[in-house]
């Protein structure tokens, strides 16, 4: 009996240790791999014209990191390689660059850029959800309820619109 109990207490140690080594690991490898691929996309569109889609993950890194100014100029030299091949990656250019400037407080800015990505793609419901999320930070109930709505249009399961809308018109 005395021996078990510092036994059980080593194996639970070694057990929690192990858990955590895991979690370790897997952050390690993913960051390591997040840096790779920073490192690839920087020297070559440092060399050369990138695509369309090389802009946008590099800059959805920078936005990972929190480096949104370098974000929002990557996101926009994407948008400048506009072509009838690649129109099917604007709404989310967009959107991203929307959400660069609202983790920013250019809430005006973040609103356009959402709604040129609804422009472009009528049914993105991530693009409603932040379109209202930017008009709740400028105070613009009905405008954010009415986001909420058409988000809630094409998908009547998004837990974020009907959360959201529920919330907004508690507030009408």
């Amino acid at each position: 009996m005395d021996s078990t109990l510092p036994v059980l207490y080593l194996l639970i140690l070694l057990i929690l240790l192990s858990i955590t080594a895991i979690f370790i690991i897997r952050q390690i490898t993913k960051t390591r791999k997040t840096e790779s691929q920073l490192s690839k996309l920087k020297d070559k569109l440092t060399k050369e014209q990138g695509t369309v889609d090389e802009y946008y993950q590099l800059a959805s890194i920078y936005l990972e990191k929190k480096l949104y100014v370098q974000a929002v100029e990557l996101f926009q030299k994407a948008l400048r390689l506009k072509d009838e091949e690649n129109v099917e990656d604007f709404p989310k250019i967009y959107n991203a660059l929307g959400f660069a400037y609202f983790v920013q407080d250019q809430y005006d800015i973040s609103i356009r850029q959402y709604k040129e990505a609804l422009k472009i793609a009528p049914n993105y419901v991530t693009a409603y959800n932040n379109l209202g999320h930017a008009y709740e930070k400028k105070k613009l109930t009905a405008q954010a309820l009415e986001a909420y709505e058409s988000a809630l249009k094409y998908d009547s399961k998004n837990d974020t619109a009907k959360r959201r809308a529920e919330s907004m018109r508690k507030r009408s």
